[in-house]
């Protein structure tokens, strides 16, 4: 019998402090993925591209089963999402999967979530989806999600699904393969005709981004850990947690899934102290502006190779609105002539260099949106761009950049800025490339992100240094004025005596 499966998904890491709230819009159509999708348009809206969803689709199907194109959507990090938005999107898929269901038998429910939205009003928007869904199909249908292992990861997750498959990279390089890995495990789900038993577990202490990087140590080590554990089990889910979100399963989890409770209880105990004795190296790194400028600058003379500065504070994939301009002000303080900053997001700046023309120069007001605190200063346009183009890194390749009009402008004494419309995050080099300009031919590059440029500037960086110039993606999170964490959780990895909460 052909089993019919349904596939749809809903993306966003909610950042609770950022200076600008997620609307319905957002998801409509975001800057460098696919719009919102939703029914029979789905399916070649997502195919190829660098989503989870579009490497579940092929495996389900070659297994031959027939699809059920619910709705799909992605808006990028930010403030939490309106109530509104999210319950158009919830009402979406909850509407589809309806109609799938008056058609005939749904056999299995596929997601491809994120893992940390919250609303004004719902903490945990993922885990009140899937409560939502399961309703709707019932207590039997199995549910297997992949998630992005930025997740918050709660026990409403893992109660309300069969599987749970978050990606295994950071920066995200594998995200059409954990969609493949979450489709067999569903298709191993339907084909065992029993729920697997499920152990679920949180870290008391959290992860900083920049310390999460699969690429080096510690983070390095703990995938090959997991990986070991997982051998023995049909599944573990490790989350790292997003510690920007303000209610209480913010932080680290994962859940094991095995054919018996003692085996998932197991490798999750193991797993469990293997993270705890790793605490001290999870500590925040990042250097002042001032000091990471100076020494990029020092770094720079006689590379073989840009050094990369990464503004790790207005990371737009964390939740920053990628227009704060401490970077920017540092570099032509110090003089960093050849420097490139990608990029500062400001569709007023961009228009008046479209108005200007390529050549002119012009005063500009420079970002600050979210903030107030603006560059001031005059800039030579140097090129103009639409913002269309397509990816070309490990993370992007697969997707089409929709930034808006963009510019490349020059600040004396020579330091340039692209310019753009709307956010994306500073993680392919397509995206320098598009105004012209070649990274590896610069001597310093400065990118709005946290760890995603690693995947395409590590291999051309003669160095790379972490930054924490203003922004709101805040390099140690245990300086935010969080209020509803759970008691006990150490936000500082490490800080066994400070601040408590409750």
């Amino acid at each position: 019998m052909t089993l019919r499966l349904a596939v749809g998904g809903f993306q966003h890491e909610t950042h609770s402090f950022a200076p600008r709230p997620t609307i319905f819009a957002d998801f409509e159509r975001p800057a460098g993925f696919p719009p919102l999708s939703r029914g029979v348009a789905l399916i070649p809206a997502l195919s190829g591209s660098q989503t989870a969803l579009a490497g579940a689709m092929p495996v389900l199907e070659e297994a031959g089963a027939t699809l059920l194109p619910l709705s799909w959507c992605l808006g990028m990090p930010a403030g939490p999402i309106e109530d509104s938005a999210f319950e158009r999107i919830a009402a979406m898929l909850a509407a589809d999967l309806s109609d799938a269901l008056r058609e005939g038998k749904v056999d299995g429910l596929y997601l491809d979530l994120h893992g940390a939205a919250l609303t004004d009003s719902i903490p945990d928007a993922e885990g009140e989806l899937l409560l939502r869904l399961r309703r709707i199909l019932g207590p039997e249908v199995p549910i297997v999600i992949s998630l992005d292992p930025h997740a918050n990861l709660t026990a409403a997750m893992v109660e309300y699904s069969d599987g749970i498959v978050p990606y295994l990279t950071y920066p995200h390089v594998d995200k059409r393969e954990t969609g493949a890995t979450a489709a067999r495990l569903l298709l191993d789900r339907i084909a065992g005709g029993k729920p697997y038993a499920k152990a679920f577990a949180q870290l008391d202490y959290w992860m900083t981004l920049s310390s999460q990087c699969t690429m080096v140590e510690p983070m390095k080590g703990v995938m090959a850990k997991r990986a070991e554990l997982e051998k023995g089990i049909a599944a573990l889910g490790f989350c790292f947690g997003f510690p920007y979100a303000d209610f209480a399963d913010c932080g680290v989890a994962f859940a094991a899934y095995a054919e018996t409770r003692e085996a998932a209880e197991a490798a999750a105990a193991q797993f469990l102290t293997f993270l705890n004795g790793l605490e001290e190296r999870f500590k925040p790194d990042a250097l002042p502006v001032a000091e990471a400028v100076a020494l990029a600058l020092e770094s720079s003379r006689g590379a073989n190779g840009p050094v990369i500065i990464a503004d790790t504070q207005d990371n737009p994939g964390g939740g920053g609105h990628e227009d704060t301009t401490g970077l920017l002000a540092e570099l032509v303080a110090q003089g960093a002539s050849g420097a490139v900053l990608c990029l500062i997001n400001d569709a007023e700046s961009a228009a008046a260099c479209h108005a200007a023309g390529e050549g002119a120069t012009l005063a500009l007001s420079l970002g600050g949106k979210s903030d107030g605190m603006p560059f001031e200063g005059e800039a030579r346009v140097l090129r103009l761009g639409n913002g269309s183009f397509p990816l070309t890194g490990p993370m992007g390749a697969g997707n089409h950049a929709n930034l808006g009009p963009c510019a490349l402008v020059e600040f004396a004494p020579g330091v340039k800025v692209m310019v753009a419309s709307r956010k994306t995050q500073a993680y392919d080099q397509a995206i320098l490339r598009h105004l012209g300009v070649e990274p590896k031919d610069c001597p310093i590059v400065g990118l709005k992100s946290s760890v995603h440029f690693r995947a395409d500037y590590e291999p051309i960086a003669a160095r790379i240094i972490v930054a924490a110039a203003p922004g709101p993606v805040i390099a140690d999170p245990s300086t935010l004025p969080f209020r509803h964490v759970r008691p006990g959780i150490r936000m500082r990895a490490g800080d066994f005596g400070g601040r408590a909460v409750g």
